[in-house]
């Protein structure tokens, strides 16, 4: 049996396409933020052999800057809990997902970012509550390997998009919360559009099925104690990509950039090596602009019905 946490979320509901017979309890079923309900549930399901844990509370620069406190103390919370219960109930196999934010801010590191760099030099200001929630999560993993010798591993997704993701402008990440903004310019007749920072940012993005399906390769390939990362490293500039989204969503009014706005780092481009030497290969993810015409076709068919609205 195979659990599934974060269901309901983006990368959780990519999950549930390409592996339908996995439990993926609701927040009613399993309240991560509470030790007791993790453990009665980890207890019942005591029949699992992997845990794969993709839950947490995220957000976009504007969230994690306005409530770094409320990121730190919940991911740190929801973690904890979830490795605990599977050490505590004897679950052998589990992967937890990091993210690129995690690692040291640019003047401490060398591109593209490497592994081994991860614990280099503090994360950037922008994220550092949910950053280093996050980073806590590799020295649990090491210890609990080093200690009971469970199959233990940590992956490293960058920038996911996808259909099922958080459209809400406050608390979303950037490339759903453009695609609700012109969509809602384009529906409302608006002739422009705010975007916070001065879109020179460099990103890389990958479809959140591919992450899924690269967790699933990791699972029956990678065994160590070392974060891996799994990401596409194709690197796009936000204003090109805002005029991906544009076009797709058939949008011909202008674009604001605030600058007063924080914009985030200005590149973490990331080295996908240790999975290529595994056997992935780069042709397996989704071009950016197949993924977002997706991304863009679902959303457009469920709005205003989406997570986030």
């Amino acid at each position: 049996m195979t659990i599934v946490t974060g269901g309901s979320g983006l990368l959780g509901n990519a999950f549930k396409r390409i592996l339908n017979d996995a439990e993926y309890p609701t927040h009613k079923e399993l309240d991560l933020t509470n030790k007791k309900s993790t453990d009665e549930y980890i207890k019942k399901h005591s029949g699992a052999h992997t845990v794969i844990h993709l839950a947490g509370m995220v957000g976009g620069v504007k969230a994690n800057t306005e409530r770094v406190s409320d990121f730190y103390e919940t991911n740190s919370a929801i973690n904890n809990n979830i490795i605990t219960s599977c050490i505590e109930n004897n679950v052998p196999t589990l992967v937890c997902c990091l993210s690129t934010c995690i690692y040291p801010d640019e003047k401490y590191v060398k591109y593209p970012l490497t592994e081994d760099q991860l614990h280099n030099g503090p994360p950037h200001d922008s994220n550092f509550g949910y950053a280093y929630a996050k980073r806590m999560v590799d020295v649990q993993i090491r210890a609990a390997r080093q200690q009971y010798h469970y199959e233990y591993i940590t992956v490293v997704p960058n920038n996911m998009y996808g259909e099922h993701d958080n459209f809400d402008l406050e608390n979303g990440h950037v490339l759903p919360s453009l695609i609700r903004k012109i969509w809602e310019a384009k529906i409302n007749n608006k002739p422009t559009f705010t975007v916070w920072g001065d879109g020179e940012v460099y990103r890389e993005f990958t479809y959140a099925e591919d992450i899924a399906k690269a967790i699933l390769f990791c699972l029956d390939n990678y065994d160590s104690s070392e974060p891996i990362n799994i990401g596409s490293t194709k690197e796009y500039k936000l204003k090109d990509v805002i005029q991906i989204i544009t076009k797709q969503l058939d949008y011909s009014g202008d674009i604001i950039y605030d600058i007063t706005k924080p914009k985030g780092q200005i590149r973490k481009p990331t080295s996908n090596k240790k999975l290529l030497d595994l056997g992935w290969k780069d042709e397996w993810y989704t071009p950016l602009e197949v993924g977002l015409e997706k991304t863009c076709i679902w959303f457009k068919q469920n709005y205003p019905s989406v997570r986030g609205i």
